[in-house]
């Protein structure tokens, strides 16, 4: 039995899929499937069901799983041990980000740290929360940016920052004329939302369910850009996060009469050793969170800029 043959069996048990899982690795997949098949060998139990194109986890691959993602967080831990005894910040350091937050105050801003700590070597991720804490969990990320709470108990969080949750609409729609929305207001309104498994989208449904609001779900996707088009063109509205707010998208952005907010933070594994990259990228996150990106107001809302993101206490 080897690690690498580890990683690649909990790839595989996380993508669900040989191929999917070799692109994740980057091998081919006759070499993967090479690796699975010694590694049955070794342990003399056979740990996949293939059926069709997927595949899914024995009776025995169930009982290996938890060890042997422990085994490899225990490994990826060693590491940044020894990066944390070197002098100076350095190492590598794996970093992932949900899709709602990436674009509006990751990307932004992450050339700073690079410029600031040009001898870590870091890469980034960007997928759903419930995709990053199985990486998290698996030792494939050493943190995660996400939105909080996150209900497990292995994974820790640290609240960065909040912001408010506005309602997008097409400008010259009726709430354009309000200060403020009412929850009320949104019922039976066409409503455009994030798919399952964004953590943003929870967010809306609840606002929703806070004001009994029976909205009429007309669309979904994985990215607000989508939303924008399709709101700023008339064809429903949508709840999204302040800092996703851009005169450039063609829509008018309104605060909620009963503020609404959503909790922004950094997770990582129980038990995970911080290393001093990890630990200068903390720092630096919470230094950049409390220097929010300018955001534009809205014509219909002048004030609304002093409902921005800012840094949690």
């Amino acid at each position: 039995m080897e690690i690498h043959q580890l990683r690649y069996f909990c790839a595989i048990a996380r993508a669900g899929s040989f191929t999917r899982a070799a692109t994740e690795e980057g091998i081919s997949q006759p070499s993967l499937s090479q690796q699975i098949v010694r590694l049955e060998q070794d342990l003399d139990a056979k740990l996949f069901d293939r059926l069709g194109r997927r595949v899914q986890l024995t009776e025995f691959g169930r009982a290996l799983l938890p060890q042997a993602q422990e085994i490899l967080r225990k490994v990826n831990a060693v590491r940044p041990a020894l990066d944390s005894v070197r002098s100076g910040v350095r190492g590598r350091l794996n970093i992932g980000c949900i899709p709602t937050i990436t674009p509006y105050f990751l990307a932004p801003r992450i050339g700073g740290f690079a410029k600031r700590y040009p001898d870590v070597e870091f890469r980034l991720f960007e997928d759903i929360t419930p995709k990053l804490v199985e990486q998290l969990q698996a030792g494939d990320l050493d943190i995660a940016i996400a939105g909080l709470p996150i209900k497990n108990p292995d994974i820790v969080c640290s609240e960065l920052l909040r912001e408010n949750i506005v309602v997008a609409v097409a400008k010259g729609h009726r709430f354009a004329r309000m200060p403020r929305v009412k929850l009320a207001e949104l019922s039976r309104e066409r409503m455009l939302l994030l798919k399952e498994g964004h953590c943003f989208r929870d967010n809306a449904l609840t606002v929703c369910s806070r004001g009994q609001t029976q909205f009429i779900s007309v669309f979904e996707t994985d990215q607000f850009s989508s939303i924008f088009s399709l709101v700023s063109s008339g064809f429903g509205i949508s709840l999204v996060p302040q800092m996703a707010t851009t005169e450039e998208s063609g829509c008018d952005f309104l605060p909620l009469e009963r503020e609404a907010i959503r909790r922004i933070g950094y997770v990582r594994a129980r038990g995970h050793v911080a290393g001093s990259a990890q630990k200068a990228f903390t720092e630096w996150l919470r230094e950049t969170a409390k220097r929010p990106a300018p955001i534009h107001p809205s014509p219909a809302e002048p004030d609304i800029a002093k409902h921005q993101v800012h840094a949690a206490r």
